[in-house]
């Protein structure tokens, strides 16, 4: 969707007579809603310096201007686009991001990053404006259907016309941003001239519009070097190989996209499933089956971890470009329109929240915008797995909302068990141990599943480094007791001691996007927020004073939590107004949290307890387990030697 357009001679008209803000707010408020100031001042200011640019006779004046481009299925705006032939009558496409910045820090250790002076003048991290430029471009290329059959050639440079380059090592221009800049220049205040040679480079011939019309007319679906991109990323990955049920799920939900799209009719499938039942192997394979099918398609969760860690193993030698798009959070179709994508893929959706945003200010509902976007929704769900106060996607809703937008769901349901050695008994046990649910798994579980009570949290951590020189797939796991000290001052400080054991550690702050899967992650403790959705050999759990056992049960305390967990946000308050409810929902949000990182290693599960009557009960429980073992050995023997 374009929010402005025109040919330049108008573009340039409207300039001058000072009125393109006023234009370009009017179509904004008629096409996407209301503007902020912020953004009026920016238009102000940045279309007289394009002006400057493109005042020329050299540019003809019938060659196409838009302005405020929002890239289908994105929720990324291109700022300005300039559209005309080269010498050989071929299109051409000028895509211009523009920044309204003075300054810049360079980041040296994180790619494409920079840091500037935002929100109010606090400094924060954000994507180099070249990378920007770069990764708009590369969004069109990979998903527009008349720029890969046209050919049609796009050129990325950034324009931060206020920002003063320095005579020398200025940070813009740092090394590190070599490969960005060469793909997509940056240029500054008194670069006009360098600006304009860089666009009357590709651009000779006026095109009357027709390159503007193109990109905004073109079907949106992935490319075809795209497709063939993902179908060499997961060919021949044993990560991603189906089995069992999840091979039938695949094919009967295949089968229903394939149909719901021929047909033109809504669907939203609700896919259930517990801890390891192979739900984001399903939901990858379903992500590179539909996109091959020519249909645009999304995998979409809240939390960054799980998208991040997908897209490291899928890349493989590949660039980013191929792949970032298709992984998406929960919060970025606020603003999309009726049936934009074809499919999106919701891989923990009870994860799913009311408003979006990082001040929960934005839209209605995710789970409404997300079945209202896409002409096929498929939400991987597991009522189990809400560990947040605004968690709020379990299978209910989710057809409750399908049902409000007339659109009809389809239920399927995982159970085979791929994680804890294929032990459906560990869970079901896990569940009775924890007082989730009573099960008939009391006295224990089969299969060769190898759990751990240790005495001391330094032992259990030296136990899971040991598992983890192997294949780097063994990590510390901790309930949120402690406090996140060092987010702000990342120095010699711990968060996680204790002294009596000479034992400290930190949360995982310097990685926490692919903290599962970098080989020093093994030094730092992880939380439900980097390790939901994702899965380890070995893992090692710290469980703290939020859960104890105490009078012959499981209590939970959530006074115990740290100030830093965000999860109970809003528990004291209700704790006020009803005690039964809010203690209700705290006891559910625990229990859920601790039986998720217990539940995140295919081959063993260690506890260390901070309460030492848990750590005795758990131990009771395993010793109950081992004693009938023993005697159901016995009995056999007994048996064979008849």
């Amino acid at each position: 969707m374009i929010v402005y357009q025109a040919s330049k001679k108008d573009f340039m008209d409207h300039v001058t007579n000072d009125e393109i803000s006023i234009l370009i707010d009017r179509e904004y408020k008629n096409k996407i809603g209301k503007t902020r100031e912020a953004e009026f001042k920016a238009w102000d200011r940045s279309m007289l310096y394009m002006y400057k640019a493109l005042n020329t006779n050299d540019i003809p004046d019938e060659c196409g201007v838009a302005i405020e481009y929002r890239i289908p299925a994105t929720s990324k705006r291109v700022d300005f686009i300039l559209t005309g032939l080269d010498e050989e009558d071929k299109e051409n496409v000028i895509i211009v991001e523009l920044k309204q910045w003075d300054e810049v820090e360079a980041v040296e250790d994180e790619d494409a990053i920079v840091r500037t002076a935002m929100r109010r003048n606090s400094r924060v991290k954000t994507a180099h404006p070249s990378y920007q430029a770069w990764s708009y471009a590369s969004l069109i290329e990979d998903y527009n259907d008349a720029v890969e059959k046209k050919n049609i050639k796009l050129h990325p440079c950034a324009y931060l016309h206020n920002y003063i380059k320095k005579e020398e090592n200025d940070p813009l221009e740092s090394e590190v941003y070599n490969n960005w800049l060469h793909k997509a220049p940056a240029y500054t205040k008194g670069d006009v001239i360098k600006l304009r040679e860089f666009i009357c480079k590709y651009v000779k011939k006026a095109d009357q519009g027709k390159g503007i019309y193109y990109i905004e007319g073109g079907k949106i679906r992935p490319s075809k070097s795209l497709q063939d991109a993902l179908k060499v990323m997961i060919d021949g990955n044993e990560e991603f190989v189906m089995i069992d049920d999840q091979k039938v799920a695949y094919e009967s939900i295949i089968r229903t996209v394939r149909n719901s799209i021929k047909s033109n009719k809504k669907k939203a499938i609700i896919v259930e499933g517990g801890p390891g039942t192979g739900k984001s192997v399903l939901a990858i394979n379903l992500l590179v089956k539909i996109c091959n099918m020519d249909l645009n398609c999304q995998y979409v969760t809240k939390n960054a971890a799980p998208r991040y860690v997908y897209t490291e193993k899928l890349k493989g030698n590949y660039t980013q470009k191929y792949i970032n798009n298709l992984f998406k959070g929960s919060g970025v179709y606020t603003d999309t329109t009726e049936n934009e994508i074809d499919v999106l893929i919701v891989d923990e959706a009870h994860r799913l929240n009311a408003k979006s945003g990082m001040f929960k200010n934005k839209g209605e509902n995710q789970i409404k915008e997300i079945i209202n976007t896409a002409k096929v929704s498929i939400f991987f769900v597991d009522n189990n797995q809400r560990v947040t106060m605004d968690d709020i996607g379990s299978i209910e809703e989710v057809e409750k909302h399908a049902k409000a937008l007339s659109v009809k769901t389809r239920k399927l349901k995982l159970t085979s068990q791929f994680r804890c050695n294929g032990s459906d008994g560990y869970i079901s046990w896990l569940d009775d141990i924890l007082e989730i649910r009573e099960t008939g798994n009391f006295d224990g579980f089969e299969f060769d599943f190898d759990f751990k009570v240790f005495d001391s949290p330094a032992e259990m951590r030296q136990a899971i480094e040991e598992k983890n020189q192997t294949n780097n797939k063994a990590r510390l796991l901790a309930g949120y007791c402690y406090e996140w000290i060092t987010k702000k001052q990342n120095n010699d400080k711990y968060d996680i001691e204790f002294p009596e054991y000479d034992f400290k550690m930190k949360w995982n702050l310097s990685n926490s996007t692919t903290w599962a899967i970098d080989k020093e992650s093994i030094k730092e403790c992880g939380c439900i927020h980097t390790s939901q959705g994702l899965e380890f050999e070995y893992v090692g759990v710290i469980i703290g004073n939020d859960l104890r056992f105490e009078g012959g049960k499981i209590v939970t305390d959530f006074t115990k939590r740290a100030k830093t967990d965000k999860s109970l946000n809003g528990i004291k308050k209700l704790y006020k107004e009803d005690k039964e409810k809010a203690l209700k929902i705290s006891d559910e949000l625990i229990k859920n949290t601790y039986r998720i990182l217990m539940t995140r290693g295919l081959k063993g599960c260690y506890i260390w307890c901070e309460d030492k009557a848990l750590s005795n009960y758990f131990k009771e429980r395993i010793n109950l387990f081992s004693h009938q073992i023993g005697v159901k050995e016995i009995e056999k023997g007994k048996v064979l030697n008849k």
